[in-house]
């Protein structure tokens, strides 16, 4: 303990706090709180006395101040399971594109000693559930990754006036901030390549066409590949599974035998067509070149290793959190959107 300060109680309180600082207890409840009306230098001084003495606030307590409850709630919303076998928090955990929300989102959260509370909206009943607990104050906000283009929780949350940020641009106009990544220049990048590959006859599996990520991602393969002179590329449609992927290259398989070349809108379904291509016979990347989007880790368990588009999920996960904290520092903040450049990371597929 530092000459001078008093002697201090096994478990510190306010009062400590505000004799080792030489301060009033007000004082040290309002630097606590986070109130700016002051001084720089005092706040400084509180804070040492509050590393000196070890006192932890009362968090209970200090959200009746503050009414915060230093809690965020990290929301997956979406259809639901395709059935009791698959229901959709296993659909979740199965995709390693929600593992890296999550990586982001704690990575950031944790220097700040804030906790994210995962929670997953599938049906009507658990989205009223979630407005209903972060409207009763349990969460200062919510993060949201919503995977159905028909989801109505964006929308709730934004008439319930909840701080909140959406990863990827939302299906509908609402005035909600979120982070994107720019899907159009990623698929021009997938494009190029394969081009300058030498691919003459090439496809694209998209993912689900009511998905705005699917929407750009299609019309920047299609926009890009026409500069180069296709003006005709067919699609086969998935929906961002492994399995999609199998059923997608089937169908182009037996529509067009001569494919040289594929881009696919995901990593996963990027994978499901590489079993389907080693199942009938075809080299890639030497009889077809397969090129995919995300760079999760389904590209590294590729066979070959998947050339694919980088979505830096991480950075942006980790940018919508701390564009949450803005909205709940400043509830009547408008609303914004933040978009991330894609790169193209070349492996061995491609």
């Amino acid at each position: 303990m530092k000459e001078g300060l008093p002697q201090v109680s096994a478990s510190p309180t306010l009062e400590d706090v505000a004799r080792a600082a030489g301060v009033s207890r007000a004082t040290v409840s309002r630097v606590i709180n986070g109130i700016r009306n002051v001084d720089p230098a005092i706040q400084e001084t509180v804070r040492q006395a509050i590393a000196v003495t070890g006192y932890v606030p009362n968090q209970a307590a200090r959200s009746l101040v503050t009414r915060r409850t230093g809690a965020i709630a990290l929301v997956v919303s979406g259809a639901g399971g395709d059935s009791a076998e698959n229901p959709f928090p296993s659909q979740v955990f199965a995709d390693p594109f929600f593992g890296r929300v999550a990586a982001g989102t704690v990575g950031f959260l944790r220097p700040l000693g804030i906790h994210p509370v995962l929670m997953f909206a599938d049906t009507a009943e658990s989205r009223t559930q979630i407005v209903a607990y972060l409207r009763q104050g349990n969460a200062d906000g919510a993060v949201l990754v919503s995977t159905h283009a028909e989801d109505p929780l964006p929308k709730l949350l934004v008439d319930a006036s909840l701080p909140t940020v959406l990863f990827a641009r939302p299906a509908r106009p609402i005035p909600i901030s979120y982070v994107d990544v720019a899907h159009r220049t990623g698929a021009q990048l997938a494009a190029d390549h394969l081009v300058t590959r030498g691919c003459r006859r090439v496809a694209t599996i998209s993912g689900p066409l009511d998905v705005p990520a699917s929407q750009d991602r299609l019309a920047g393969f299609q926009d890009a590949m026409a500069v180069h002179g296709h003006p005709y590329i067919p699609v086969a449609e998935g929906n961002f599974t492994v399995s999609s992927g199998e059923a997608a290259m089937e169908r182009l398989m037996a529509e067009h035998p001569d494919v040289d070349g594929v881009f696919a809108a995901n990593d996963l379904m990027a994978q499901g067509a590489l079993l389907v291509l080693r199942h009938h016979g075809r080299r890639v990347p030497d009889d077809v070149a397969m090129v995919g989007f995300d760079d999760s880790s389904a590209a590294l368990a590729c066979r070959p290793p998947l050339t694919t588009v980088r979505h830096p999920v991480e950075d942006m996960a980790a940018e919508m959190v701390r564009l949450l904290l803005l909205h709940i520092e400043e509830p009547g903040l408008a609303a914004t959107s933040r978009i991330f450049q894609p790169t193209l990371v070349v492996r061995e597929s491609a």
